[in-house]
């Protein structure tokens, strides 16, 4: 079986903080584990407009005429030269001290976050979205426009990569133990093969893929009912997933099976915490921020409430 790289091309939104600035070190620990096949970094700034709502409260900032003028203008200008530019060089110089030579790019754009972080994406035929984590969880990050949530639910053609708030530092490999869920559908399938793809490509630095099926308690019993037997169509999930590795190219020492019984995403997360995994890899199915939400969506729940742990979201194409 032939996959693509899983990261050729990465794009990396930061804003100077402490949390993108865990995003960077992710990164380049990454890079650097990664080798001669990751092509090459951007480094990303989305200029929204809350400076100048800081310096002129009363003038709506969308406006296009404003855009225009002179004090837009200068304000932008003082607000890149102070803030913007001295961030990027600083994430660029994180990447160069820790062995990064690939080019780095950097990428200054107005607009909305979100919105801007998929079009640069998909223009630039970015494979990888790395984001930072930034600790809003359930309704208020989704409510309040979580911008990883937007780009997790709008970036159809790369996997996004949401920094847990725990990473290895003193260069270590940030990816060395992966739990991927799996249920059969051919979204579970998706971040099968994106697993595959990492172990290939980081080789040493993967110490075990774990495959896990998790049974959903609430249909438990209506699908006894219904005369299906659970037990069977386990084994024939965990079988497919580990085939699709074993055909890969991925070691079987590396592959281990698990099944629990409960809520998809509580067990996701306590296995993901209790075995000490760094990375849950899942595909998603493509729906809406709202529709997942409402829905419950197993991959939503994940990001949103997996605080420590880095969330990698497979795209279904």
């Amino acid at each position: 079986m032939k996959l693509p790289y899983p990261m050729s091309k990465v794009l990396l939104p930061i804003d100077g903080s402490e949390h993108s600035r865990r995003a960077v070190y992710f990164t380049g620990y990454l890079g650097i584990a990664l080798g001669k096949n990751l092509q090459g970094i951007a480094l990303l700034s989305v200029l929204t407009g809350r400076y100048m709502r800081r310096r002129i409260p009363y003038v709506d900032y969308r406006s296009d005429i404003l855009k225009l003028s002179g004090t837009f203008t200068k304000f932008r200008e003082r607000h890149v030269k102070q803030d913007i530019k001295p961030a990027l060089d600083q994430g660029e110089n994180i990447l160069r001290d820790l062995g990064i030579e690939q080019p780095i790019e950097k990428l200054i754009v107005d607009g909305d976050p979100a919105e801007e972080i998929v079009r640069i994406a998909n223009e630039e035929n970015y494979t990888a979205i790395i984001l930072a984590r930034r600790g809003l969880t359930g309704i208020i990050g989704i409510l309040l426009g979580s911008i990883t949530n937007k780009v997790v639910h709008s970036a159809v053609s790369q996997t996004v990569y949401v920094v847990g708030q725990k990473i290895p530092k003193d260069k270590q490999c940030p990816v060395s133990r992966v739990l991927v869920p799996v249920d059969g559908s051919t979204y579970a399938l998706k971040g099968v093969e994106h697993a595959a793809s990492m172990a290939l490509a980081l080789k040493k630095h993967i110490k075990e893929i774990e495959l896990l099926r998790v049974i959903n308690l609430a249909f438990y019993e209506r699908r006894l009912m219904e005369g299906i037997d659970l037990e069977d169509e386990t084994k024939t999930i965990l079988d497919e997933a580990r085939s699709v590795l074993i055909d890969a190219g991925v070691p079987k020492r590396l592959i281990s099976t698990q099944v629990r019984i409960g809520g998809p995403a509580e067990e996701i997360i306590k296995e993901a915490e209790k075995r000490n995994f760094n990375l849950i890899i899942m595909g998603r199915k493509g729906r809406t921020a709202l529709k997942d939400f409402v829905l419950g969506g197993i991959s939503s729940t994940v990001l949103q409430r997996c605080q420590n742990i880095s969330v990698a979201i497979v795209s279904n194409k």
